[in-house]
């Protein structure tokens, strides 16, 4: 019986030999693989590695390297609505950053329901070195567990939040601002019955009160009449401009509370065969990619979604490598109002 081939096997590189090959210090190999690593490494240093590496074809072992630093490498990004094309490029952002500090990005969707938000935390404690969420009921004391158990927070909020012992940190667009703009934006051009669609938590609060102080500012009484709430979805926009439509007399200018809101007003206004922005014109709050590819063309708040993501994520960098200063940061993003031809 002849013998049974042999196997051979070979030694996986590991990144002594790629300091050998490339005639470095085995730390120097580890700040080129560790893109957010804060030692400089020289263009010639770094070159020489990295062709080390692809003639060695090693490749970095990720669980040894947990083990060693008691890290997973890996955050997550808890968002309320992924069907919202905000998010999704406010998740790029985030994930160029990961990228760049080496880490992996897992994304947890909550529908904006609280019981959702509860279990993606439990779900992240001992699977993520950080969070960077957009929350639409959990407060920062219920964060507390996570913070001691050193899971770094970012959050994006509606409205400024207080820094604080917390080491818990804040990015925020001045909603009510940039509403109050939004809606002054409408009384501008001559509107004086102004409707607003809004939905149902996350920033609701600040949007409206933006909505209400730019009426009062300008001599204009509240009316709750003109105030629509349902979903942050195009169907509840839809149904709440069809109501709007009933009253007598009928607005001559909506703010929706997010472009989802006012894509699904403008539907409802085009099967009535009113025109827009000459019958009713119509404001959205967000400004994703497809407020400029509709018809008309929406007039929005825009809030760079991408950068804020981008932002966020180094905030949280900086906590987790403990460049952070010890209480919580509250940190104010730009918004610009986009104007277009649907008001």
């Amino acid at each position: 019986m002849d013998d049974a081939p042999s196997v051979t096997r070979t030694k996986r590189p590991t990144q002594a030999d790629v300091a050998r090959l490339a005639a470095v210090s085995q730390p120097v190999v580890s700040h080129v693989l560790n893109p957010g690593a804060l030692v400089p490494v020289a263009p010639e240093t770094r070159r020489r590695v990295r062709e080390a590496i692809e003639q060695l074809g090693y490749v970095p072992d990720r669980a040894a390297r947990s083990l060693r630093t008691r890290k997973t490498f890996t955050i997550a990004g808890i968002i309320p609505d992924i069907t919202n094309a905000f998010y999704p490029e406010f998740v790029r952002g985030i994930q160029d950053r990961a990228e760049f500090h080496g880490y992996d990005l897992v994304i947890y969707n909550t529908d904006g329901d609280s019981e959702k938000e509860t279990r993606f935390l439990d779900l992240a404690q001992g699977r993520v070195d950080g969070i960077v969420a957009v929350f639409f009921h959990r407060t920062a004391n219920e964060l507390r567990p996570l913070l001691e158990r050193q899971i770094a927070v970012v959050r994006l909020e509606a409205k400024p939040q207080k820094g604080g012992p917390l080491a818990l940190d804040s990015l925020f667009v001045d909603n009510v601002t940039a509403a109050r703009d939004a809606v002054a934006y409408l009384l501008g051009r001559g509107h004086r019955r102004i409707a607003m669609i809004v939905g149902r938590g996350g920033p609701r609060q600040p949007r409206v009160l933006g909505y209400q102080r730019a009426l009062v500012e300008h001599g204009i009484a509240v009316d709750p009449n003109l105030l629509r709430e349902t979903e942050f979805v195009e169907g509840g926009g839809y149904e709440a401009m069809r109501e709007l439509l009933l009253l007598s007399p009928r607005p001559t200018a909506v703010f929706a509370a997010n472009d989802l809101l006012a894509m699904g007003a403008l539907v409802a206004l085009r099967e009535t065969g009113l025109q827009i922005p000459d019958d009713v014109a119509v404001v959205g709050f967000d400004d994703i990619p497809a407020a400029r590819l509709i018809h008309p063309p929406l007039t929005t708040v825009a809030q760079f979604p991408q950068q804020l993501g981008q932002r966020a994520a180094e905030l949280l960098f900086e906590r987790l490598s403990g460049a952070a200063p010890q209480g919580g940061r509250c940190e104010e993003s730009p918004y610009e109002l986009v104007v277009r031809k649907s008001a």
